[in-house]
């Protein structure tokens, strides 16, 4: 009788003419099929959503910054302004001191600006002003969008990937869970018949 046939041969049956394992082997099991469709479209997914996620997220960035940067643009202009005291100090932070200035309409306005310390009354100071007459900030420019959008775009990504890594050990965890209550329910039944052929 051969092996083939024999009621002791080890292992299930040869399952060669079977599409349902194909080239996985007679040994696959539907955990195992399932892991490698889970893997797979995990891959898929990281590999189609990880680059579309950080193109997406860094161009919105990117977008509402050149936004902010063209608002500040229109609104911000600098203007010559002069030192009404003083600016006391030994070091070389900037403090802030009262500055006054004529706009191109003959106003003469009154303000606070950052000025460096020692810097003498009188003296003349670029500073920012907005259309209302406000000392502000300088206008953030382009680089600062383009630099907001890669850091955005960057995080959105790691995002997606750090999702899909957590996803998958999730799914190995629960996955491998299961193999053992299923191993371990096979081995309850299995385990008297097998043990038994020794005590005879």
């Amino acid at each position: 009788m051969s092996a083939q046939g024999s009621p002791y041969a080890s292992g299930p049956p040869s399952d060669r003419g079977s599409g349902a394992r194909g080239a996985a082997g007679s040994l696959s099991r539907a955990s195992d099929r399932f892991e490698r469709w889970f893997l797979r479209v995990l891959t898929v997914v990281l590999v189609v959503g990880l680059p579309l996620a950080a193109a997406g997220a860094g161009l919105a960035s990117y977008e509402a910054s050149m936004r902010t940067v063209r608002a500040q643009a229109a609104d911000r202009h600098q203007v010559t302004a002069r030192l009404t005291s003083k600016v006391r100090g030994q070091d070389w932070a900037k403090r802030p001191a009262r500055v006054r200035w004529t706009d191109a309409d003959g106003t003469v306005r009154t303000g606070t600006a950052l000025v460096p310390t020692g810097t003498p009354a009188g003296a003349a100071v670029r500073v920012w002003v907005t259309r209302a007459g406000t000392v502000t900030t300088a206008p953030v420019g382009p680089l600062n969008a383009t630099t907001s959008g890669w850091l955005v775009g960057a995080m959105a990504g790691l995002g997606v990937a750090a999702v899909a890594y957590a996803v998958r050990e999730g799914g190995l965890v629960l996955l491998n869970r299961r193999r053992y209550a299923q191993w371990e329910a096979e081995w309850d039944v299995v385990e008297p018949r097998w043990s038994g052929r020794f005590r005879r």
